[in-house]
């Protein structure tokens, strides 16, 4: 399993577009992004919009029911959450969450998973957030409830954080659902993907990332896992104009915390970005977002042409 063309919706608020057609607009972009040569579609896992990205009250759509209605809507994507907050879910659920997604899309689920951090999402809807250290802790303790049961073996575990007692996850539509970790961590998240990961989304800034993949092969050399077994892929935010003048508009838009992962300008350019920061620096895929213009009809198919062609292989 990889993912070479990803195509992230972090976005659910449309100008123009009323709430009980905004679904639509959503499934649009999907079917515009599978038939533009992504073959990944990813929504966020939050509750409320991020900072910098918009505000609290702006519309979030839940993950797992968007990524269910999006099987529907389209044939040949993988279909994920870029990431998972594990601390939202029990990890028995999740697994058996994720493999319905699965089951529904015949075969196209994978289970993106992080260990969390918005913490006032935790705080606004009860969910204990505690420290980074015991985030991390949970997301060892899940990972090996919910790896055994992705491949249909039965989920055990007397753990400090959670407890599954021969948890089983039936049905199933192949041997198993692909795990893709996100993160940046050197010592804790790239150990667990090197553990238990299909896949890695490596989020740091650019400037860092060649360190990041040498670091992520390191990881796995010292388990005796082949790094190349553990594909790897980059985020970023595409302020993506038809001419470098609307590019360069919506570069202005970019939060400051964003910029060090925002590319602007036109598809070619940021295809030439692309290649020059992320694949040469060792990187395997590419996931992106539009967040200010990716709902217009075009845009999506207009980035996917010109960044297609980099990662096929």
């Amino acid at each position: 399993m990889t993912i070479r063309l990803g195509y992230q919706i972090p976005n659910f608020t449309y100008p123009g577009v009323a709430e009980v057609d905004l679904f639509d607009t959503v499934a649009a972009q999907a079917r515009e992004a599978e038939a533009a040569g992504f073959d990944t579609v990813l929504v966020m896992d939050h509750f409320y919009q991020l900072p910098g990205l918009g505000q609290p009250e702006d519309n979030m759509l839940e993950a797992y029911t968007t990524l269910g209605a999006l099987a529907s809507a389209t044939s040949t994507v993988q279909l994920s959450a870029l990431v998972s907050g594990n601390t939202y879910r029990n990890p028995a659920l999740l697994a058996k969450t994720v493999t319905t997604l699965d089951v529904v899309s015949k075969g196209r689920a994978v289970l993106g998973i992080g260990a969390g951090w918005f913490e006032r999402e935790h705080h606004d809807m009860g969910f204990e957030f505690g420290t980074f250290g015991q985030r991390f802790e949970r997301l060892e303790e899940a990972l090996t409830i919910i790896a055994p049961m992705l491949k249909g073996e039965k989920g055990h575990l007397d753990g400090k954080w959670y407890t599954a007692r021969g948890a089983m996850n039936n049905p199933r539509v192949r041997p198993s659902v692909p795990i893709m970790l996100g993160g940046a961590g050197e010592q804790k998240t790239f150990r667990l993907a090197a553990r238990f990961a299909d896949h890695m989304n490596i989020i740091c800034d650019l400037d860092d990332l060649p360190r990041k993949v040498s670091v992520l092969r390191q990881r796995c050399e010292e388990i005796g896992r082949d790094p190349a077994t553990l594909p790897t892929s980059f985020l970023i935010m595409g302020m993506v104009g038809e001419t470098e003048r609307e590019a360069k508009e919506l570069g202005e838009l970019i939060p400051d915390d964003r910029r060090s992962r925002a590319f602007v300008g036109t598809p070619d350019q940021v295809a030439d970005q692309v290649q020059e920061r992320i694949l040469d620096a060792g990187v395997d895929g590419i996931c992106i977002n539009l967040i200010a213009n990716g709902h217009r009809p075009g845009v999506v198919t207009a980035v996917g042409e010109a960044l297609s062609p980099l990662v096929k292989r």
